[in-house]
């Protein structure tokens, strides 16, 4: 895996992947930071393993979103000390250990990103269903 990141003036910078894709990111709040860009890999990655593992599993989802909070240090550098990871998939006759499970796993064995912040940052997750009727 290879990405090239080029200056784009100020504070703005464009991140280019060996796959073709772009991201922006900017250190003065007119695109995603850096930081930003971390936490959303946690969720992301974390939810492409809950889905996965609830597909596999055949159980009837509908929708995933994983909502994070993170607590950075006041003092520089500004890490991450936490990190908060709440899931709500919304399906059909979804039960708790279901979803339990997906998110114990994604948490402790599949999501790198995740597994890389271990040790580093303290991350917790939480979980709701909402069931169709």
């Amino acid at each position: 895996m290879k990405t090239t990141v080029h200056w784009q003036g100020d504070m703005r910078f464009e991140g280019i992947t060996d796959t073709g894709y772009t991201t922006q990111m900017d250190g003065d709040g007119k695109a995603i930071s850096p930081m930003e860009s971390v936490l959303v890999a946690v969720g992301a990655c974390s939810s492409v393993d809950v889905v996965e593992i609830m597909k596999k599993s055949r159980i009837d989802l509908r929708s995933c979103r994983c909502e994070l909070q993170a607590q950075r240090s006041e003092t520089a550098p500004r890490v991450f000390e936490s990190i908060h990871a709440h899931y709500v998939v919304r399906g059909e006759g979804i039960k708790e250990h279901q979803i339990a499970r997906a998110v114990k796993l994604s948490a402790e064995k599949y999501c790198s990103v995740m597994l890389m912040l271990h040790g580093s940052v303290n991350i917790t997750t939480s979980y709701a269903i909402e069931e169709i009727a």
